[in-house]
């Protein structure tokens, strides 16, 4: 009996001083209480995939859409750019306010085939965030992105060579209150 009770004791003491490290690996792990998860680099992924990532090239294509009721003219700067899965890329896109008042938007995105969409990770982007253009002011926007490396080893993405990055524009309704501050300040 006196055994089992120290071996009991042991465990305990023990179990006390491995909970701590055994806790951060677990949060580490899955993230849990907000802890950052260690998760692998765009590098990493390039170097573990070889030579199968960086042969393979693809054609992103851009296209630049604007709701009916927003007087803005939005455009990429450029229509199309080859890739390699893990290279990062950086392109823009140009929206001007045609109207004689101050406009604020928003945008969304899309990308085409949706089944490669998984694969798109932009870095940094204006979508999503309001842009607010007074009248007649001309801005570019960048958009930083690469296509993840795994893209090259996954069956269904075989045929596909070529993506379409679409974004549109959409008038973000402001409350009188805002516009007449707006103005006056």
């Amino acid at each position: 009996m006196l055994m089992y009770l120290l071996a009991m004791v042991v465990a305990v003491v023990g179990g006390t001083y491995a909970a701590v490290p055994l806790y951060r690996r677990f949060c580490q792990a899955t993230g849990y209480g907000g802890t950052v998860q260690r998760r692998e680099t765009v590098e990493e992924k390039v170097a573990r995939h070889g030579t199968e990532a960086a042969n393979r090239e693809l054609v992103v294509t851009f296209n630049a859409d604007v709701a009916d009721s927003m007087p803005w003219k939005f455009t990429p700067c450029q229509h199309q750019v080859k890739v390699r899965p893990g290279q990062s890329t950086l392109v823009f896109y140009t929206a001007e306010n045609t109207s004689k008042e101050a406009i604020t938007g928003v945008s969304t995105y899309n990308v085409t085939p949706m089944q490669a969409g998984v694969y798109f990770n932009k870095i940094q982007c204006f979508c999503f965030e309001e842009q607010r253009l007074r009248a007649g002011e001309k801005i570019d926007m960048p958009v930083l992105f690469y296509i993840d490396p795994e893209f090259a080893e996954d069956p269904k993405m075989e045929n596909i060579s070529s993506l379409i990055l679409s974004y549109t524009f959409f008038k973000v309704e402001e409350d009188e209150d805002e516009e007449e501050n707006t103005a006056s300040g």
